[in-house]
């Protein structure tokens, strides 16, 4: 290069060359870089999320698998070996979860049989030792008190006294009151199976009374001149006097034989039975309601009496209506009755009827819901047993 060209080139330079901007930061060049891991990472990410997910899918399945099988246990557990719920549900009161104070409610409603092998009525009824069992199963930590709904018109002397029986075993158990509220009507058997009750409180309108005990009908028909039915006609007609004689083994093996007259021993023998089963009724009310049992025996009778009648001659001993009894019942238990829940057992819901449920505890279906197998209480329809009933058996037994 000659003098010259190195002169021209020096001249162009910046530094040489006023109106030059200042020379910028080096243009380092960009070279892209691989990810490092990139696809591992995402890759990892998405199947440790995947992993915590069914984690937790497998645990919540199997605290809900858990909390199913303790549901089932408990719907299981609530339903007995005779199909009857015991569950309970809200009376009155407050709520369950809130309540300081619990009273058990029991109802007495319909005829009283003894239990479920007894058969079962045209209406629902009451299985006497079924409420028994229930008296008998509560604790005093589940309950401050019963409390029986009554509306019944009796029934068997067997089921009547295992109810009274087990209330005078809860109170002397627990120290706990067993108030009664009559909501309709409590004759015979119903009177029979509260006199041990603390309190016996009438509804308004209420009946209470007809303490008695009855056996039969037993009928003897005279004049026969044809059994059976016909197309247009059923039963038995007579016109004429007809015997029937039965070959048997046993003084008064046929004592049932409708076709004659009952002797004066059967008389007496099924006298002496009736009178028995009275005298302990008598005294199971004399002793409940601390009444003079020869003032039973002479003033009442088998007489029925209203509210504020069986108030004045001490079987009852006050008129309430519902609210005010359970108020009541809940003062007289020592409780807040603004604090205070009533439950008693339910009838089977849509779940417990799927897993056998068909009644609720200490209650009894009608005939006609148990199919054609079922058969009627042989207790009280048989006509061979002593009742404490007021009332037309047709009524409940139709026309056995």
């Amino acid at each position: 290069m000659t003098k010259s060209e190195q002169q021209q080139n020096d001249s162009c330079k910046p530094e040489n060359n006023p109106y030059a901007p200042p020379p910028g930061p080096p243009i380092q060049p960009v070279v892209p870089q691989a990810g490092k891991g990139g696809f591992k990472r995402g890759f990892g990410t998405g199947m440790g999320a995947g992993l915590g997910l069914m984690t937790g899918f497998v645990v919540l399945s199997i605290v809900g698998g858990m909390f199913a099988m303790i549901s089932l246990g408990m719907l299981l557990g609530s339903i007995t070996k005779d199909g009857a719920s015991t569950s309970l549900e809200r009376v009155w009161g407050t709520e369950a979860a809130s309540a300081s104070g619990h009273l058990r409610a029991i109802r007495i409603s319909g005829t009283i049989m003894t239990d479920a092998a007894d058969g079962a009525l045209l209406s629902s009824g009451t299985y006497g030792y079924e409420v028994a069992d229930q008296l008998d199963s509560l604790k005093t930590d589940k309950s401050d008190g019963v409390v029986l709904l009554v509306n019944t018109p009796g029934g068997t002397v067997t089921g009547s006294k295992a109810i009274a029986d087990a209330i005078t075993r809860y109170r002397e158990r627990t120290g706990k009151p067993v108030l009664v509220h009559v909501e309709g009507s409590s004759t015979s058997g119903g009177v029979y199976s509260t006199a041990t009750a603390n309190e016996i409180i009438a509804d308004h309108g209420a009946t209470i009374g007809s303490i008695g005990v009855i056996l039969g009908p037993l009928p003897r028909y005279k004049d026969v001149v044809a059994t059976g039915s016909t197309l247009l006609q059923q039963g038995i007609t007579t016109t004429g006097g007809i015997s029937q004689e039965y070959i048997t083994a046993g003084s008064g093996k046929d004592l049932n034989n409708p076709y004659r007259d009952l002797t004066e021993q059967e008389r007496q023998r099924l006298q002496a039975i009736v009178d028995d089963d009275y005298e302990g009724f008598v005294a199971e009310v004399a002793a409940g309601r601390k009444i003079d049992p020869q003032r039973i025996r002479d003033e009442f009778g088998a007489g029925t009496f209203s509210a504020r009648q069986a108030v004045n001659v001490g079987l009852a001993d006050a008129v309430m209506g519902r609210d005010e009894f359970f108020r009541h019942a809940a003062t007289v238990a020592g409780l807040d009755p603004d604090s205070t829940v009533v439950e008693r057992v339910a009838e089977p819901t849509g779940l417990s009827s799927l897993f056998g449920a068909k009644r609720a505890w200490g209650t009894s279906l009608p005939l006609s819901a148990l199919g054609e197998k079922a058969v009627a209480s042989a207790s009280m329809c048989s006509h061979t047993a002593p009742i404490a009933y007021a009332g037309d058996l047709s009524g409940v037994c139709g026309n056995s």
